[in-house]
């Protein structure tokens, strides 16, 4: 766990981690894939913490940046809110605009992976692990280029190995004008959010396992609903869920007793519902394919919990300040 004692590593490397392997996307020998894959993933949740950071502002920056970085994945890169048949599975044909060319559950499935699981847990949890330093920047300007250089280098490989493997299939200048001017606009606003200011109202909190478990059942609730093949069922489950969620995070944070634990067991929350929702990810065909996802989804679900662990003691021991012998010129009486 060495990684979490560097945030910007491991930011870098739990970003992709969660958003594919947790997911259940790939079986555990296909985990070199993380390298090229923290390229886009780990760059770009660097990229979006420090500069929300660096700007004073808070978590909806962060949540509107994300959802810009979806866009930018799903409308430019891979281009999956558009291809018909993206990876074979016609993710479209559920609830299709045709005069969008867009599939409404998928788009809001998706969209929402990104914004929570690949962008807004990750960096929930390495903040929590470096409770000192959580909302202070974490890079000089020289160290943040490099980060943007991954970053656009991340954005390439993504699009070559999607155009490669699904059909080399390009939206239409329509759709990819429409999804740029959508990204820009959302970090456009993003940016220019309100700082964040203290929590003042006087209102109680619920214990940060209740904050968990309602996070896990709104979560979960998105989860099983968004792949309901009733598009009615479909798109108003994942609404509400994602309302109810949001209703009650803005309400408990604006308190002052919302704390960091409270911030963590909302990412905690999140988390578990990967690990438990990658067993039903049905990667594989044959019985060894199954068999050989199973153990994946094991050893995935063990380092997901592992790292929570880690993470939760960090939050909860007081951090050890260094004995430093008192000076010659100012002697101690």
């Amino acid at each position: 766990m060495r990684l979490l004692r560097n945030p910007v590593a491991g930011l870098f490397f739990l970003a992709p981690l969660i958003a594919e392997f947790f997911l259940g996307d790939f079986p555990v020998y296909l985990l070199p894939l993380i390298l090229p894959l923290s390229l886009w993933y780990g760059a770009g949740a660097v990229m979006i913490r420090e500069v929300t950071r660096r700007l004073g502002r808070g978590w909806p920056t962060i949540l509107l940046l994300g959802l810009a970085f979806g866009v930018a994945e799903e409308g430019l890169l891979t281009m999956s809110l558009f291809n018909p048949n993206y990876a074979d599975q016609r993710l479209l044909d559920p609830g299709h605009i045709a005069a969008l060319g867009i599939g409404v559950p998928w788009t809001i499935f998706v969209l929402t992976l990104h914004v929570l699981w690949s962008v807004a847990a990750p960096i929930a949890l390495i903040e929590s692990a470096q409770p000192q330093r959580r909302a202070t920047p974490w890079l000089g300007n020289r160290a943040m280029a490099g980060v943007g250089v991954l970053f656009v280098v991340g954005a390439a490989v993504t699009y070559a190995s999607n155009h490669r493997l699904y059909g080399h299939f390009i939206a239409s200048p329509t759709q990819l004008a429409t999804s740029a001017v959508i990204v820009i606009a959302l970090v456009a606003v993003g940016l220019t959010l309100p700082r964040r200011s203290s929590s003042t109202a006087d209102r109680t909190v619920p214990s940060p396992w209740i904050v968990g478990a309602a996070t896990m059942i709104c979560a979960g609730a998105f989860q099983l609903t968004g792949h309901n093949d009733d598009v009615a069922i479909s798109v108003v489950g994942m609404v509400v869920s994602l309302v109810a969620l949001a209703a009650a995070i803005s309400w408990w944070a604006r308190s002052t007793g919302w704390t960091a634990t409270h911030r963590f067991a909302v990412a905690a929350g999140l988390v578990l519902t990967y690990t438990w929702r990658a067993f039903f990810a049905g990667y594989g065909h044959g019985t060894s394919e199954m068999v050989t996802a199973v153990a994946s989804y094991v050893l995935y679900a063990v380092a997901a919990l592992s790292i929570l662990l880690v993470i939760a003691r960090r939050i909860t021991t007081p951090a050890v300040v260094p004995f430093s012998p008192p000076s010659r010129a100012c002697p101690v009486e």
